[in-house]
């Protein structure tokens, strides 16, 4: 009669829940093999089914301290005890000791669902504590929080330390990456994101945020983000949140094919996204940007059924009978929110967009402005666009204006503001009566149409670094001034690269430059032709040479 023996009969006794003789048979198993540390937890175990929680405790800490110091769960045990004899500061002090020495994560969900219990008995939040089995998980998941929230700086120093201390961790990586992007450190979150495929070059939240970072870095990252692009096409995730990064990254690089079969598959799956309104929404616009009318009509019909409140699915529903008759003629967007009385003016893309685009990024480029350090401070001014943002314009204006500040930060926040002359086309040395100025209001139009911010995204991403702040204005000015000319007879602008390569142009030109047709076509792709055209009815519309002529005069 062996330890073994008097275990099983222990565990015979208490499948028929006889406390008393399975106790007697642990203690003997005890006796016989007083250095196995299980026979003493099970032994624990029992005490405390039978509510004698002060010995199962003095059984837990001689295991702690006598037998087997590396049977961390022990802790565990112990402020299930405490608990249960009301002990809340002991429970609270015995839990915290488990998870910051518990490498394994053993009882890690039985933990956290401890510490709500103890929080509600002691009307306070449990101390500050790290989790070991985390491995950083916990301030991870606090700095996505703050990427959410808008706090890009906070959110980057926390991912920063994170990965000080654990540089394998990939998802903190890609996190900090997007940090750095939000935040306008594009070079930085290229790095970062690079480093991460190089360490695991299938990562696929990597890939999929570098796609969406080269789309924004010119002419050959555009170029390197079609490539990715269709790469990321041919992936088959097998978890639903890799399904859900692919089909949106997907859907932004409008790979609409690709898109449409994972969603399909994420409300096929029955998971959480069966129930959510917005995924049927995304499902919806890829279906309908791959031809499947009946598919878009009934996930935007399943989209109301979720949420009667979804005015993109009703109003898009709505529109879908004429757009099966002559097809879809205006921009259908994966915006889940739509104001219909003023769509066009809505967000224009769902997108990932340039960072001052997005409300939450705006917010992170303010506070970085106000109280970053100076790194910070001079991405964010790159970020910035104040014309039209009375807010950012502020921020600027206090920052150049601040005599503390470093003297070339102060002078990027001027050239933000446009208030250095010399990189204004339409000031010249001289001028007693300059000609009327571009209007540079986009909100000077009722609508702003997809396609007219496709001609000038394609300008600035193949003409413009990210401090070319002058240029960027310049594109702006002049293509808002001929869309407002024309308006409500817009032409429909089909060939988006061509109309990009004649606004390339025609506002060199006003800068004095000396671009050619030859040279604009290699750079957009396409013929000297083309371009000639498209420069011809700018300069019918906005009057472009005599423009010039009046400049000459000027300087004669």
């Amino acid at each position: 009669m062996d330890e073994s023996f008097f275990f099983e009969r222990a565990v015979r006794a208490l499948d028929r829940y006889q406390y008393d003789k399975a106790l007697k048979y642990f203690r003997k198993a005890v006796e016989l093999k007083p250095n196995n540390p299980v026979n003493h937890c099970n032994m624990a175990g029992i005490l405390s089914e039978m509510g004698d929680y002060e010995a199962s405790n003095a059984v837990l800490i001689h295991v702690l301290e006598q037998v087997d110091p590396t049977m961390i769960e022990c802790r565990f045990y112990m402020a299930n005890n405490f608990a249960n004899m009301e002990r809340f500061e002991e429970a609270e002090e015995a839990l915290l000791a488990y998870l910051e020495q518990d490498e394994s994560g053993q009882f890690l969900h039985e933990a956290e669902e401890m510490i709500s219990l103890l929080q509600n008995e002691l009307k306070r939040k449990i101390r500050d504590h790290n989790v070991l089995a985390r491995r950083g998980t916990d301030r991870h998941d606090r700095a996505r929080a703050m990427l959410e929230e808008g706090r890009f700086a906070e959110a980057a120093e926390m991912l920063e330390q994170v990965l000080g201390e654990y540089p394998d961790f990939a998802a903190a990586a890609n996190n900090l990456a997007l940090a750095y992007y939000y935040m306008g450190l594009t070079e930085r979150a290229l790095e970062t994101v690079e480093e991460v495929l190089r360490r695991d070059p299938g990562n696929l939240h990597g890939l999929c945020n570098l796609a969406i970072f080269r789309r924004y870095s010119g002419l050959n990252g555009l170029e390197e983000s079609v490539r990715l692009a269709r790469r990321l096409a041919t992936v088959m995730p097998f978890h639903q949140e890799h399904a859900f990064k692919l089909a949106t990254t997907l859907g932004i690089l409008g790979e609409h094919e690709a898109a449409y079969g994972h969603f399909r598959r994420l409300l096929a799956g029955g998971g959480d996204e069966a129930g959510d309104a917005s995924v049927h929404h995304y499902g919806a616009v890829a279906a309908l940007h791959s031809g499947r009318f009946d598919a878009a009509e009934r996930l935007w019909k399943q989209t109301l059924k979720l949420d009667p409140e979804a005015d993109a699915a009703a109003y898009y529903l709505e529109r879908l009978p004429e757009w099966r008759e002559n097809g879809v003629g205006e921009p259908v967007n994966y915006q889940y929110r739509l104001d219909v009385s003023r769509r066009a003016e809505s967000d224009r893309r769902w997108e990932e967009r340039p960072p001052e685009e997005s409300p939450a990024i705006r917010a992170g480029l303010l506070r970085t402005l106000r109280s970053g350090s100076d790194e910070d401070k001079r991405s964010a001014i790159q970020a910035c666009r104040p014309q039209g943002d009375d807010e950012v314009a502020d921020a600027l204006r206090a920052l150049a204006g601040d005599e503390s500040e470093d003297s070339e930060l102060r002078g990027l926040a001027r050239e933000a503001l446009g208030e250095n002359e010399s990189e204004r086309s339409d000031s010249f040395e001289g001028e007693e009566s300059p000609a009327p100025p571009f209007s540079r209001d986009p909100a000077e139009l009722p609508v702003w149409e997809k396609r007219w911010q496709d001609v000038l995204d394609t300008a600035i991403r193949a003409s413009c670094t990210p401090s070319d702040f002058g240029l960027r204005r310049d594109l702006e000015a002049l293509w808002t001034d001929f869309l407002r000319r024309l308006y409500p007879d817009v032409p429909a602008l089909s060939h988006v690269e061509g109309w990009a390569a004649a606004l390339d142009y025609l506002t060199d030109k006003l800068r004095r430059g000396d671009s050619t047709y030859e040279e604009l076509g290699r750079r957009y792709g396409v013929s000297s032709s083309t371009i000639g055209r498209y420069v011809k009815r700018m300069d019918q519309v906005c009057q472009i040479k005599e423009r010039q002529n009046h400049r000459k005069g000027l300087q004669q």
